[in-house]
């Protein structure tokens, strides 16, 4: 990936944080009906022409409106409010275009043996879900942004995500890898661009193991159940 130019990524004074949830709603409800564009000109910001070349400038963009400040830190998006802040990107029919990412996983997973800690958990406990507009046939800077919705995990919906956890990683543990096709609403697939990208991890026999990196994400039929608010069983 080439390096990004500074008119698409300038170093500008970030949007003082929000000091509440209502501040946050306000500032979401501000920007719902706006198009990727408008924002991009609030923030003067350069709109590439895809986001193939620019993964996560959306998000940034998104990021800088509302005041989000952890940056890389290993924190909630917005730190005080302990909220993450997700987005979804819509087909041409209103429903999620692909699973989301939530996280990296250890692939020997020695930190993180329980639900209560792990940091899957941490992250979902509180989501501002942020829907995109995002058919193909739509120009980026012409995408509208929709209506946010700020989640938590109902007690049946932490319930099913913990079972799926405690599964994926125990054969994650156990073999060191697992199938996409195992968990109901959280599965583990391959981060990487492509199969020669590897992590170096020392193994339990303190040799040096390399692991194709995989992440937790999502599956959209979880996600689409959270932007219609209906239960999930």
């Amino acid at each position: 990936m080439p390096p990004m130019s500074d008119d698409i990524y300038p170093n500008l004074n970030p949007v003082s944080p929000p000091a509440s949830e209502a501040e946050l709603m306000l500032r979401c409800q501000q920007i719902a009906g706006k198009t990727v564009g408008q924002l991009a000109q609030q923030c003067q910001l350069t709109v590439p022409a895809d986001l193939r070349r620019h993964k996560g400038w959306l998000g940034n963009l998104l990021e800088r409106v509302l005041g989000a400040d952890a940056g890389n830190q290993a924190e909630p998006d917005f730190i005080a409010l302990g909220i993450e802040l997700k987005t979804i990107p819509l087909n041409s029919r209103g429903e999620p275009k692909e699973s989301t990412y939530v996280c990296t996983v250890s692939p020997r997973g020695a930190a993180e043996t329980h639900w209560q800690n792990c940091w899957l958990r941490r992250k979902l406990s509180k989501v501002l879900w942020l829907p995109i507009e995002a058919d193909n046939s739509i120009p980026l800077e012409e995408r509208y942004v929709g209506q946010a919705i700020l989640w938590q995990p109902s007690e049946q919906q932490e319930t099913v995500l913990r079972q799926d956890w405690e599964e994926l990683m125990e054969i994650m543990i156990a073999e060191g890898a697992v199938t996409a096709k195992l968990g109901r609403y959280l599965q583990i697939r391959p981060k990487a661009a492509h199969s020669r990208i590897t992590n170096r991890q020392i193994g339990h026999d303190g040799e040096v193991e390399l692991h194709h990196p995989c992440g937790f994400y999502l599956r959209t039929s979880f996600t689409q159940q959270i932007l219609s608010g209906k239960a999930c069983c």
